[in-house]
This record gives C-alpha cells, structure tokens and sequence, in this order.
C-alpha cells in the first residue's frame, strides 16, 4: 500500500488510478446494501462471480458488489455500465442472460427493466426511472459506482480531494467559517447549525478535543444513514477527519450499531485503509495533522443514541443521558469539548469544502441548504433512500418520486420523525421539505424518516405503536420519562381496544405537559409530540374512541 504524503502525491495516485481504467469497460454494479441483501443478493453477486470466471471474462468485465442504490422497493438491482442499464428484482437465473445478453451481446433485456405501473412504459436506464429521476443526489451518488472496501474506487471519483484542499491551502478557521456560510444544519434530528456547534467546541477550553459520528440510526423506519456509511464510508470520513482539523481535534470517535456486521466491516476496512494510505493518523498528507479514530458499538438500546448518552457509553459507563444543561460541545467525553454530528452531516462537509459555501447555500431554502436523505416507507407504491433538495414538496416525493399510494387508496397523513416525530394531515402536502416549515406544522424531520400512512390507518394506533417503542427504550433514569410514557401508553392501549374513557384525552395532555417539561433528556421531551401532533389533526379519532366505545383500526 502507498503512503501518500502530500497533496501532489495524492494527486498524482488518483491519476495513476485513473489511467489504468478504461471507462469503456464493461462493469457490472449490484447493489449490496442491507435491502437487498435480505432479498439475496448474495447469491445474484456469486452467480455473476461464477459466470464470469466460466466464460473468461474477468480480464474484461469487472464486477462490483456497492452499497445501496435507494430503489429498495424493487432490490435486488444491477447496473451494467457504461450505458447505465438497470435491471430491478434480479435473481440468480437471471444472470446467465445478463451475460451473454447485455454484457456481452449489448442487448437490453425488457422483462428485466422497470415498466411503469401507470403507464407500461419502459425505462432501461437508471438515470430516468421516475424514482431516480425526480432526485438530486449529490451525497448517495457514489453509491451505485463504487465498491465500499475499497479505497481506490472513492479516490477515482474525487475522494479524499476536499480533505487535500483544506489541510494545504485553508486554515482551520476559513475551514470553519466556510461551514458556517453554506449554513449546514444536522441531519440528526434538531437541525442545529453544524458550524456554530464546531465553533463552540473549538472555542471550549482545554487543548483535548473529541469529534463523534452519531452512526446509531435507532429510530424505527429510518435507514438512510446506514445506506449512506455503508456504501461510502470514506466520504463520512473524510468529513470527520475535515472536521476534526477545523476544531482543533486530534482523537475521533464512531459510534455505530452492534447488529449491523456489513456495516461495521466497512468501517474497518475503510479505516485500515486510510490508515494505510496516509489520510488518517501521524502527519496526514505531511501537513503536521494527527487524527486518530476508535469505533465503538451501541448496547441494543434506542437511547444510547441521545448525544450525552451515547458519550457515557464511549466513556464504559450505562448509557444514560445527563441533564440538558451540562453541554457536550464544552463537557462531552470525560468531560472534554466533544462535537456530536451524525453521519448525513458529516458527509456534507466535503461538498462544501469541494465546491463551496456559496454553491452549497445555492440549494434548498432560505434558512435549509443543501439536500436531505429520506427513508421512504409505509403505505407507498416505491419505498427506499430518497435525496432531494430542501424545499421539495411533500407531494414531489410522495408522487413524483414514491409512486402514490397502493391499491387505490387515499392518502391520509404524512408522519415525520420517526417515535418522537409527528404527522401532518393530506391537506398539508404541498409544504415544502424544510425543518422549521415542519417543526410548526408538528411534525419535525427529525433524522429523515418519512412514513407515509393510508386511509386505512387509524391514528390512536399510531400513536399507541410509537409509546410502546419508547416505553420499552426509556433508560428509566427519570421519573417523568419513565412513568409518564407508561401511563400514556396505558390509556392509549385502552381507547384503542374501544375502552376509552371520558376525560382521558385531557389525562393525555396533562401528562404530555408534565413530561415535556421535566423529563431530563430528548426521548421523554417529546415521547409525547406524536400524540400532541394527532391530537392537533386528527382529534375526532380520539374522540370516537370514546363516546363510540370502539376501535377504527
């Protein structure tokens, strides 16, 4: 393995890289992410291997197992490029065709490429199914080109260059300052100006400083930021080690799941690699920067992904969250400065450091820039990771871009944020992707999961599912978290067996008050917002669950 140590050397390997690929080559990418890994991709990948290898061709055809391409809905995918050619729900008696039809022969094969469910047409390429087509990815991009493990792949698509750039030709604070004019807020959940949190740290006391990748992704129906590591961990990488420069941090930190291995040993091989490289550790890039990185795996519990809590679990103690007014970016891991962004965030760093402030600023809303990766599930014809631009239209995505509702149904309600998100009603559909249109409407973006729910579904029931995840995964470490999610849940479960009682709607907010206020982290804050958020729409629901003495579900 090379190790690069400077920018004109790391140059000069992307373009010996660069040289020695033929971009008229033949290539076959299989989407390798969790999706279609349940779908058994495994053995597609393994046929292809082995056919391959039966009819000579590894000399002239290369084969690449790459992270998720989104379209989850319609997995396992293959793409053959050059020409870009998409085949949907692969199986491994396909892949002889594929073969000698496609790879071979430069035929498209129909049955194999997606045909639209309203119209019957036909569409070959990837770049113009309407679920791609109706995107801006700038972030999942490489996704559908690169293999994961390996490094080669990320640097022949321009990686690692923002990182060049910023540790030769920026100071830490123009580094900073540029975060802060493209105005990068976190994509975990509170939207936070990801450079002001940068600032606050940098400016904390104390020379030992602690940067983190939020990996844990634990809310239910989110998979974005595992489809985004996953499939290119150099680009959160690198972000991070941008990062770390920029503040003035030397040791970094990724926490991410136990029970994701694909995950995890991407990482690793993502880390070795860099290592290997020059781009991590001792004197990267000969610019006098150390930056080293530990990984660390959650303990299976959802609120170990709560900042404070998952910098007690880095430290070897339970994961259980500290008061809200102790703050991380000043009193973080073993109480030193600690800046906490979750992956999405961390991978919009060399974009900006690439392109800059301005080009960045130049997308989305006034006060959200850039893109937002969704997961897209629950009633909808195409489900599977979304990016699109802030400001795009509920409707855009749901129709444009997620096909409609199945089976002729209406739609009834869009729910954000995941079990301490909100839903918003059909005749809100028209707001525009952006956290503080949302966040009024009560029904947050959150990390990005956007479950989209028929006119079939009843929303005490939603409601009831949400408190039951969050009664089960509070810590227990304060009461009104502890008990109040518990006694709501009990009257929920109530009136959605048809037992509701007079009154219970008022008990529901009275205890949604006291918990809201007094509980001491994010999880019991707003356990209650999905049930205020259906309250705000849908209270007649509630309501008939009382005085009609039963369930709609």
């Amino acid at each position: 393995m090379p190790r690069l140590n400077s920018p004109a050397e790391l140059e000069e390997f992307r373009k010996g890289i660069l040289s020695k690929r033929d971009p008229d080559k033949p290539s076959i990418a299989i989407c390798a992410g969790t999706g279609c890994l349940a779908l058994g991709n495994d053995r597609v990948i393994a046929t292809f291997e082995k056919e391959i290898k039966k009819r000579s061709l590894g000399a002239k055809v290369d084969i690449r197992a790459t992270g998720c391409h989104g379209f989850c809905e319609k997995g396992p995918i293959v793409v053959i490029y050059p020409e870009e050619i998409c085949y949907i729900q692969v199986t491994p008696e396909d892949v002889p065709e594929i073969v000698s039809q496609t790879v071979v022969g430069k035929k498209v094969i129909d049955r194999l490429i997606y045909t639209s469910p309203d119209t019957g047409e036909k569409t070959a390429h990837q770049s113009e199914i309407p679920f791609y087509k109706n995107q801006i990815r700038n972030l999942i991009s490489n996704n559908t080109k690169i293999d994961p493990k390996s490094i080669d792949d990320y640097l022949a698509v321009g990686g690692y260059a923002a990182l060049a750039k910023a540790l030769s030709k920026l100071r830490p604070e123009q580094v900073l300052e540029e975060i802060k004019k493209a105005n990068l807020r976190g994509r975990g959940g509170g939207g936070f100006p990801a450079g002001l949190k940068w600032e606050t740290t940098r400016n904390a006391p104390g020379k030992e400083k602690y940067v983190i990748v939020n990996a844990h992704e634990g809310e239910p129906g989110a998979f974005m930021d595992r489809a985004l590591f996953a499939g290119n961990p150099h680009s959160v990488l690198e972000g991070l080690i941008i990062g770390a420069y920029a503040i003035g941090s030397h040791q970094g930190f990724i926490y991410t799941r136990h029970d994701s291995p694909q995950l995890r040993n991407n990482i690793a091989v993502a880390l070795t690699r860099a290592e290997e490289y020059g781009l991590l550790g001792e004197n990267i890039l000969g610019s006098g920067f150390d930056f080293r990185v530990e990984v660390h795996l959650d303990v299976g519990i959802f609120v170990s992904g709560e900042s404070s809590a998952l910098m007690r679990s880095i430290e070897g103690k339970n994961p259980e969250p500290r008061p809200k007014y102790i703050r991380t970016s000043v009193s973080g891991i073993w109480e030193k400065p600690s800046n906490l962004n979750n992956v999405e965030t961390w991978a919009n760093v060399p974009q900006i450091i690439n392109k800059g402030s301005e080009w960045y600023a130049g997308i989305g809303t006034e006060r959200s820039k850039g893109t937002k990766l969704i997961s897209l599930s629950g009633n909808i014809v195409n489900t599977g990771v979304v990016e699109v631009p802030f400001g795009t239209t509920l409707r855009e995505i749901v129709y444009g871009i997620g096909g409609g509702i199945p089976n002729g149904k209406r739609l009834k309600a869009i729910h954000f944020g995941g079990p301490m998100g909100g839903a918003i009603p059909e005749s809100l559909l028209d707001t525009p992707l952006d956290f503080d249109e949302l966040a009024k409407l009560g029904a947050p973006i959150g990390a990005g999961g956007m479950l989209v729910l028929d006119e079939d579904t009843n929303m005490v029931d939603v409601t009831r599912y949400f408190l039951d995840f969050l009664t089960n995964e509070s810590c227990g470490k304060c009461v009104p978290c502890r008990e109040g999610t518990r006694q709501m849940l009990k009257i929920l479960t109530r009136m959605s067996e048809g037992s509701g009682r007079e009154g219970d709607i008022e008990r529901l907010e009275e205890i949604a008050e006291v918990a809201g206020a007094a509980s001491l982290c994010a999880l019991g804050k707003t356990a209650s917002d999905p049930l205020l958020g259906a309250l705000r729409y849908f209270r007649g629901e509630y309501e008939a669950g009382i005085r009609e003495k039963k369930c709609r579900a």
